[in-house]
């Protein structure tokens, strides 16, 4: 082989080791890129999980105020009578005391009429509105609904029984206004 042939073959393998090392590193540079990208992708992926968590966090606890915003606007209205009925049941007592006077007066067995139809409506008007009588004569004693504030021993009823009602309990739907003031049986 000639010099020239020689050098020209030695050309083109230096001109094919040049072009191997380009493409290695090139191919270094596009690895190191898509390593660069994956971390990129990773980073953007933990960023998105991160902030999904945020929202459902966050939409977890609006839920939570509205339904416990939404219990408390229910109770409160569900019960909104209950001062409202403490005051009125005094009223209540009074206009039944009234009721038991026994007269032989026109005059005042008229106004006796009178105090009977104001009663009348007024308890009909706290029933539309959820407030009534707990019945409790001759039941057995119930110290949720009852305050026992006698006891007595009657023959023929057993221990336990209401036998007198010394002042009316009331209850406002599911809650109770007043517990009834009874006597009841040894």
């Amino acid at each position: 082989m000639t010099d020239k042939k020689k050098k020209k073959d030695g050309n083109e393998k230096e001109e094919i080791v040049a072009e191997a090392v380009e493409d290695t590193e090139s191919t270094k540079n596009a690895e190191s890129e898509t390593d660069k990208l994956k971390e990129e992708i990773e980073n953007l992926k933990a960023e998105l999980a991160e902030s999904k968590n945020a929202f459902y966090k966050a939409y977890a606890d609006t839920e939570n105020t509205k339904r416990r915003l939404q219990n408390e606007f229910e109770k409160s209205n569900k019960y909104k009578l209950q001062d409202f009925g403490k005051e009125v049941l005094p009223i209540i007592d009074n206009l039944e005391r009234a009721l038991q006077v026994n007269t032989d007066s026109e005059e005042l067995k008229n106004y006796a009429k009178g105090f009977e139809m104001i009663y009348a409506q007024l308890v009909e008007v706290l029933k539309k509105q959820g407030i009534v009588e707990i019945d409790c004569l001759n039941k057995e004693f119930d110290a949720n609904y009852h305050h026992a504030i006698m006891q007595e021993a009657k023959e023929g009823v057993e221990s336990g029984i209401v036998i007198e009602v010394l002042q009316k309990g009331y209850m406002l739907k599911d809650r109770i206004l007043r517990p009834a003031l009874v006597k009841v049986s040894e």
